[in-house]
């Protein structure tokens, strides 16, 4: 087995990955195993952390065959096989990515829950499929994934194509679900690193400890299934496990005010061996220079290697520390990467990205509104298409004759537009277009809505907080600033084979705008509380009395020949010559 982290000084990145691993299945299958982590400080003092774990497993899990499971996890690979899935994209987040801040993230998700399967061809009920899915989903990483059913999800004919191996594209095979309002925590991450070939408990798995990932900005964990080819002649099939967790820590503002930062720094923990069942293990750290100056910052202990790539059309220097290499353990049993800046570093901004957009809600009351998008293409002389999905909740209802699209004071017509009206309590609205943005733009989109009103059974139990409305997907082809070359998928970081790029001009990016949260009218549900006490105690008043006096009976009391004292009394009167009472 194998590890591999990097490590960069502006954006700094970890990385771990494995290789072809000792084993074999008992059809004689080769198993793989890869893992990989990323850390990437940014200029706001902020670090972000990105792991990736792969493992490759040369087995044919369609055809239901397989038996024995070594480091493939059992529970993903029967549910593969037994509900026909030939690609499965799970995102927990919490947080929101800033792109403009922050810069391209290595895989951005939106926040909440997302869910996107592609279904084999074989499968004939696919909304019964999805179903049982989510719900099995739900069960083995300990989320809210039930709550997907027809009213929130849609099937997108643009967007979320496969990533991995497909003959053939029909877009009614494909499903996608957001639930905006989920939360992430320890309970999801348990399940997550059980998945693991070596757990948590070596590798740089040990670093994922829950105190310090949830004590962060930014965190997101996913799993990517995927078939790809066996070899570069592609005529046997693979299947993929990608595991990433991507975390962002604040280190500028906790007190220390500085953004120099280390693996115990950051996660309380060093690491101290390699996972046994990996055959590659790689840490990278960027290293790249900003503003032409090399010497701004050292690493420690010196890596093993360099590594240099275009990565997102930056050229990218990493300094490699290969776990599998002796000599990093020889000196101390663990290991604690450092970085350090030579001189105290100025809070420049980091170049502004090619493409980032930005969403927000107008208008004003709370019968209609408007959601409005802007597209920024920062490239000084490139123009380039996007695809724009957005999907939003029936008790929205769209005005889709108010659609505009701005740019640069012009109207934009788009060249490919395909909506799907909502339906109400059945599905949502989906709007899916191709836009053009020329170069040095920014592109504002409007469309405006109508709020409904909802059955009070309908309220959630904190109905004042608001609706969330999931996040704007965009994807594109960014023109590269750097030309790319074609590397092997096997032999290239993780962090740059997930999106592999057609040609060297141009990558690929999905991007997530900001999830919106909506005020409906709502009742106030105070209101029949105080119905009911007041209605209650009337009841209670009146009808006691009335009934009181309808079942009460009255008898007249004869009066009495007095008691014993009354009797003495008389006795002791009438011996005085007293008159008796």
């Amino acid at each position: 087995g194998g590890m591999a982290a990097a490590l960069l000084p502006l954006p700094l990145l970890l990385l771990l990955a494995a290789g072809p691993g000792p084993g074999r299945a008992d059809a004689g299958q080769e198993r793989r195993d890869a893992l990989r982590e990323e850390l990437t400080p940014l200029p706001t003092g902020d670090v972000a952390a990105t792991f990736q774990f792969r493992t490759r497993w040369d087995a044919d899990l369609q055809r239901g065959a397989v038996s024995h499971y070594r480091l493939f996890p059992k529970a993903l690979g029967r549910l593969v096989a037994a509900l026909g899935v030939r690609e499965l994209h799970l995102a927990l987040t919490q947080g929101f990515w800033r792109t403009r801040y922050w810069g391209q993230p290595p895989l951005q998700a939106p926040a909440g829950a997302e869910l996107w399967v592609w279904f084999q061809p074989t499968v004939t009920d696919v909304d019964k499929a999805w179903k049982e899915l989510s719900n099995i989903l739900s069960g083995i990483f300990c989320a809210s994934l039930n709550f997907i059913d027809l009213t929130n999800t849609v099937i997108p004919t643009a967007s979320f194509k496969p990533l991995g191996l497909a003959n053939g594209t029909d877009h009614h095979l494909l499903r996608y679900a957001v639930l905006p309002r989920e939360v992430v925590c320890t309970e999801n991450l348990t399940p997550w690193k059980k998945l693991l070939p070596c757990g948590s408990k070596a590798g740089l798995a040990v670093l994922l400890k829950a105190e310090r990932l949830f004590h962060s900005s930014y965190h997101s964990q996913a799993v990517h299934i995927r078939p790809i080819c066996r070899d570069a002649s592609c005529l046997a099939m693979s299947w993929e496990l990608r595991q990433t967790l991507t975390v962002v820590f604040d280190f500028f503002s906790s007190g220390q005010g500085k953004k120099d930062w280390s693996l115990f720094k950051m996660f309380s923990r060093t690491l101290t061996d390699t996972c046994p069942l990996a055959s590659q293990s790689k840490v990278y750290v960027d290293i790249s220079p900003k503003n032409k100056e090399k010497e701004l910052l050292e690493v420690s202990p010196a890596p093993t290697s360099v590594y240099e790539a275009v990565v997102q059309g930056d050229k990218k220097t990493y300094a490699v520390y290969d776990l599998l290499n002796p000599s990093l353990f020889n000196t101390s049993r663990s290991l604690n990467v450092q970085l350090k800046w030579k001189r105290p570093q100025d809070s420049s901004e980091m170049p502004i990205p090619t493409l980032h957009a930005q969403r927000y809600v107008g208008g004003y009351g709370l019968q209609t509104g408007e959601i409005c998008t802007l597209i920024y293409n920062t490239h000084p002389y490139r123009a380039f298409p996007v695809i724009l999905l957005e999907t939003v909740p029936w008790y929205l209802r769209l005005y889709v004759h108010t659609l505009t699209i701005i740019t640069k004071g012009k109207e934009n017509k788009p060249s490919y537009i395909h909506y799907q009206p909502a339906q109400d309590r059945r599905r949502p609205h989906l709007l899916e277009m191709l836009i053009q943005l020329p170069a040095n733009s920014v592109t504002k989109i409007t469309i405006q809505f109508e709020r409904a009103l909802l059955k009070w059974t309908e309220y959630p139990p904190d109905p004042n907080h608001g609706f969330y409305v999931g996040s704007s997907v965009l994807s594109a082809l960014v023109p590269s600033v750097t030309a790319m070359k074609d590397m092997d998928v096997e032999q290239s970081p993780l962090f740059t084979s997930l999106f592999p790029s057609s040609d060297g001009s141009s990558y690929f990016v999905r991007l997530y705008t900001e999830p919106l949260l909506v005020n409906l009218p709502t009742p106030d549900f105070s209101m029949p509380y105080n119905v009911i006490c007041l209605t209650c105690t009337v009841v209670a008043v009146c009808y006691g009395s009335f009934y009181n006096l309808l079942t009460r009976t009255f008898h007249v009391e004869e009066p009495s020949r007095g008691g014993l004292a009354k009797r003495l009394a008389n006795v002791i009167r009438k011996f005085r010559g007293v008159p008796p009472l």
